[in-house]
């Protein structure tokens, strides 16, 4: 086998695509052969290993580059993980692919067919082809997740320190037309701290629409430390209770922000002061579980036909 051969399987971790051994000069009866002496394996029609054994994750995402053509790469969560995304883990592995390309399927792997300008989607990051961080999680969040998961999945790349939302609005113009985008940009000016105005209309809405009295907004409360604090909204019930609702700008909060709204949480609430928090997508997109949420706590109106 020549060396340049051998340096590029090396880097495809074994890994090697039929097209590739032709250009370099290794015919099919050499494959052949290799086949049945039982060094190389046949992986899919188009991709052979030149060990034998199980596929590592990186192996089995070279398969997936591979089989899919030389213009392929990596997308969606698989893209994102390459990235160093963490805690959406799928075990299926998404190709971006050209949508005029004609291939076998392969089992656990989604070959994404797009129109869209595989240069702009192309990360300059080394090794197996992927496409952008960006791109990758809006496509994801626009086309194969629900809802939630969608606004979710922004956030977790924001707070993972992956990207930017700032630069994820950039990408959502890039990438026009995309499903969801006016809902992606909500999120995303949330996510970068300009939830509170939009939430407190989004709240306001919700109260006309399930004839909930409008609450006290932004009140000042001294916690169980003598700190200060704003609440973003109470109601007063006539039992003399108090219920508080704090809305968390962000889908998910970072974990150190977190741990700090728990602890105010803890030091703001007291007998009669109950404390309940929301995210600001929630307040948007689920204001009936919301609503019926807060009448359970007391608070007076009309129970939604849909609340879960």
């Amino acid at each position: 086998m020549e060396e340049q051969l051998q340096a590029l399987i090396g880097d495809q971790l074994g890994m090697v695509a039929r097209r590739q051994l032709t250009a370099h000069h290794t015919d099919a009866d050499t494959v052949r052969n290799e086949v049945a002496a039982r060094r190389w394996v046949v992986r899919t029609a188009r991709v052979i290993s030149t060990f034998t054994g199980d596929l590592t994750t990186e192996q089995r995402r070279w398969l997936a580059v591979l089989h899919a053509g030389p213009r392929s790469m990596l997308g969606g969560l698989t893209a994102a993980a390459a990235h160093g995304l963490t805690g959406w883990d799928r075990s299926d592995i998404t190709v971006y692919v050209d949508d005029e390309l004609s291939f076998e399927p392969v089992s656990g792997i989604d070959f994404f067919r797009s129109r869209r300008p595989f240069e702009l989607l192309r990360s300059e990051r080394q090794g197996l082809p992927c496409s952008r961080v960006e791109p990758s999680v809006l496509l994801f969040a626009a086309y194969d997740a629900t809802p939630r998961a969608a606004h979710a999945v922004l956030a977790a790349v924001v707070q993972q320190r992956l990207t930017t939302a700032e630069r994820l609005l950039h990408w959502v113009e890039l990438m026009r037309p995309l499903r969801r985008a006016k809902d992606f940009r909500r999120t995303l000016a949330d996510i970068t701290g300009g939830a509170h105005s939009g939430a407190e209309l989004d709240l306001r809405r919700l109260c006309r629409t399930f004839g909930l009295p409008p609450p006290d907004g932004q009140r000042s409360r001294t916690d169980r430390n003598g700190v200060r604090r704003w609440t973003d909204a109470e109601w007063r019930l006539s039992d003399g209770r108090v219920v508080i609702l704090e809305v968390d700008g962000s889908f998910h909060a970072d974990p150190a922000q977190a741990l700090a709204d728990h602890r105010r949480t803890r030091r703001l609430a007291g007998v009669n002061r109950i404390i309940i928090r929301c995210t600001a997508w929630e307040l948007r997109h689920e204001p009936a579980q919301l609503a019926a949420d807060l009448m359970a706590l007391g608070i007076p109106g009309r129970v939604p036909d849909n609340a879960a």
